[in-house]
C-alpha cells in the first residue's frame, strides 16, 4: 500500500516534504466554573455518571458512591491517598502493577486523571502512579476516575499538549459502548461499561 502511495505521489509530481500546518487554537477565555459545566454536560451525555464534590468530601462521596451500587472489591491506584478509602466497606487494595491483569476482572478501579478536554468529555489516564497501569481502566467493568479542576482544558490540543508521548494513555469519552449495524448499543466492550466521574470543585 505504501508503495503505491509512493508511485501515485512520484506521478503527481508531490514534494518529497510537505509541512503541515499546526497552528491549532490552544487558548480559550474559558472560567474554571465554565469548563467544569462543559465538561459534566458531555459526560453525561455520554451516559457517565457525575458526581460533584470536594477535596474535603471526596473519601465521603466515593465511599458513596461505591456503596449505592454494591461495589465492595475495590482496588485502586497504588499513588493515590489511602485514606480516600478510609469509609469504603468491603475488599479494598491498592494494584500490585506485577500482578496478573486477569485478576482485575471482578474488581471496581478507582483511578485519578492525568488531564480533560472539556469540549469532547475526554478524560485521560497517563500511565503513572496516581492513573494506575492501563489495565487497571480497561480490564474492570466499573471505574470510578477523579477529576480535579487543575486538570481540565477546554479543547483536544490542549490535552494533547500536556501528554507524555513516552507514556501509554488510555482516553475515556463515557463508559465504553459500542453499536453494530442496526445501532443496538453493547456496554462493557472493550473497557468498563460503568464509568463514575467525581469531579473535585
Amino acid at each position: 500500500m505504501l508503495s503505491r502511495i509512493r508511485n501515485a505521489q512520484q506521478l503527481a509530481n508531490t514534494p518529497k516534504h510537505v509541512d503541515i500546518p499546526r497552528n491549532y487554537h490552544t487558548t480559550w477565555d474559558k472560567s474554571t466554573e465554565e469548563l467544569r459545566e462543559i465538561l459534566i454536560d458531555r459526560l453525561l451525555d455520554y451516559k457517565a455518571t457525575v458526581v460533584e464534590t470536594t477535596e474535603a468530601d471526596l473519601g465521603k462521596d466515593i465511599a458513596k458512591a461505591l456503596a449505592d451500587r454494591g461495589w465492595d472489591k475495590v482496588v485502586y491506584a497504588p499513588g493515590l491517598d489511602p485514606k480516600l478509602f478510609d469509609e469504603v466497606k468491603g475488599s479494598v487494595r491498592a494494584d500490585d502493577p506485577s500482578s496478573d491483569p486477569r485478576d482485575l476482572g471482578d474488581v471496581v478501579a478507582v483511578t485519578d486523571s492525568h488531564v480533560s478536554a472539556a469540549i469532547s468529555g475526554t478524560i485521560v489516564l497517563e500511565a503513572n502512579e496516581v492513573c494506575g497501569r492501563r489495565s487497571l481502566s480497561l480490564v474492570p467493568d466499573h471505574h470510578v476516575c477523579i477529576v480535579r479542576p487543575e486538570t481540565v482544558v477546554y479543547g483536544v490540543p490542549e490535552m494533547i499538549a500536556r501528554l507524555d508521548p513516552l507514556k501509554p494513555n488510555t482516553m475515556l469519552s463515557g463508559g465504553s459502548a459500542t453499536s453494530d449495524i442496526e445501532l443496538v448499543r453493547v456496554e462493557g466492550v472493550h473497557g468498563p461499561r460503568d464509568l463514575v466521574v467525581m469531579i473535585v470543585k
